[in-house]
């Protein structure tokens, strides 16, 4: 099949060249599997196999594309896309700025973060997974939902500018099951990412749900008081922060905008906590890395921040062609994040509840409906869901309702970072929407940070 691909987009190289129009095509393939579950039994189950073709005319600074979705068989088709980006083009309005077309050196493929096994792995072995991951934990009231989702993922290019090729493949998984009370509207949740199915542990979070229900089930449920707390957040939490930091904070694009907490003379000064070190690393089969990003430059491992200390932006091409600056290799559907481990040895919530602590703990796992309140200043505002704990001092625990954190980034990861755990957590960040695009942030699986402001507390549920 990898070959047939390559060999389709050369031939339509072939022909954009005879058609005298500088094109780069961009294809994507797809074969995607989601079991979703609800109240307790499968809601949907059911797969999909796409193949995307994106095709972009140049015309000096005007640029235009074509999407389509189609079949290797249409090669005519696919040739007419050429033959409506290059009409298209004509009609563009020009860019402020020279867009670059890049000129691939050598050939690349890529197929290290593929595993077959995990790729075609059959709905009985998905149910399996679930029934293990639960066995025992529901009742009536107690109902289970949640999804898992897998699959593999192709992308290729080849531009009129040589015939070299640049050609991914990976596999994932994802993995949410979420155990609710009917009546009292609580819920818990675990997760798992998974880049081959050796990765697959429903054990891991059996051990996580099934001790928080015994939490939700026997702790007192309080509305607590406003004001500010010493958080520990879990590794689902801390990855959503990472990923807005993504969009609002070290992008060179975003910052030439306008649009982030980071300005240009604080490359080369401390900026967070020096327990903070963060990396694109993509050596990271994890992350369903692109060891050579879109324009064909080497990936390895790109520091951004370390002891605190911020290194650099990162520019993809079109950012860096408009605003005159370097290309750092981040020309990617997403990035390989990797936030370094602490000194802490707490790996589990269960050891997390029995650490000695000399005041009240405030356990918040997930941040949900996160948004930007104001982006030049790194705050941003979400709620707590599924699965705080309030850890007492006195050692007792209660489960808290819903509240709410608005901080900037800028303290979240700052001085008031106490400490951040030696173990690490891969948090999935892919999304359900659009192409597939596997995605996940490596994190330190607890990070405590003192004296963060609760600013609204619910109560209830």
């Amino acid at each position: 099949m990898k070959d047939k691909i390559l060999q389709t987009l050369r031939d339509l190289r072939a022909y954009a060249l005879s058609k005298n129009v500088e094109v780069e095509f961009f294809y994507h393939e797809e074969d995607s599997y989601l079991m979703r579950f609800a109240n307790s039994a499968i809601s949907l189950n059911t797969n999909e196999h796409l193949i995307r073709l994106d095709i972009t005319a140049y015309e000096d600074r005007k640029r235009a594309s074509y999407s389509l979705i189609t079949d290797l068989q249409k090669l005519e088709e696919m040739k007419q896309g050429v033959d409506i980006a290059a009409e298209m083009v004509k009609h563009a309005m020009p860019l402020s700025y020279q867009p670059t077309v890049p000129t691939f050196a050598e050939s690349f493929a890529d197929e290290s973060a593929f595993d077959s096994t995990l790729a075609i792995i059959s709905n009985e072995e998905r149910l399996a997974y679930f029934n293990e991951a639960v066995k025992g934990l529901e009742t009536d009231d107690i109902k289970l939902s949640g999804i898992f989702s897998c699959g593999s993922n192709v992308v290729a290019q080849i531009n009129t500018h040589s015939e070299h090729t640049q050609y991914f493949k990976t596999s994932d998984a994802q993995v949410s099951i979420v155990l609710s009370h009917s009546t009292l509207k609580w819920e818990v949740i675990a997760e798992q990412s998974a880049q081959k199915k050796a990765d697959l542990d429903p054990s891991a979070l059996y051990r996580d749900l099934s001790f928080l229900l015994d939490r939700y089930q026997h702790d007192a449920p309080q509305q607590i008081p406003l004001g500010k707390y010493n958080i520990v957040f879990g590794p689902a939490a801390s990855g959503d922060l990472l990923n807005m930091m993504n969009w609002i904070g070290f992008s060179g694009g975003s910052m030439k905008r306008g649009f982030s907490f980071i300005s240009e003379d604080q490359v080369g000064t401390k900026v967070f906590s020096d327990k903070f070190n963060l990396t694109d690393d993509a050596t990271n089969l994890d992350t369903f890395p692109f060891q050579r990003d879109l324009t064909g430059m080497k990936r390895t491992k790109f520091p951004i921040f370390e002891n605190g200390v911020f290194k650099s932006f990162t520019w993809d091409q079109d950012d860096a062609d408009e605003f005159e600056a370097k290309p750092t290799g981040h020309t990617v559907m997403h990035k390989s994040l990797v936030l370094g481990g602490g000194e802490k040895n707490v790996s589990t919530l269960e050891e997390l509840v029995n650490l000695p602590r000399e005041n009240d703990i405030l356990y918040i796992p997930f941040l949900h409906y996160m948004n930007i309140v104001n982006p030049s200043k790194g705050l941003v505002t979400a709620s707590s869901r599924f699965g705080a704990l309030l850890l007492k001092k006195d050692g007792s625990v209660v489960v808290p309702y819903n509240v709410r954190v608005t901080q900037s980034l800028l303290d979240i990861f700052g001085d008031k970072v106490a400490w951040m755990s030696k173990s690490q957590t891969i948090n999935n960040t892919s999304q359900s929407y659009g192409a597939r695009n596997p995605t996940a942030i490596i994190v330190p699986t607890f990070i405590k940070v003192d004296d963060l402001e609760i600013s609204h507390s619910n109560s209830s549920y």
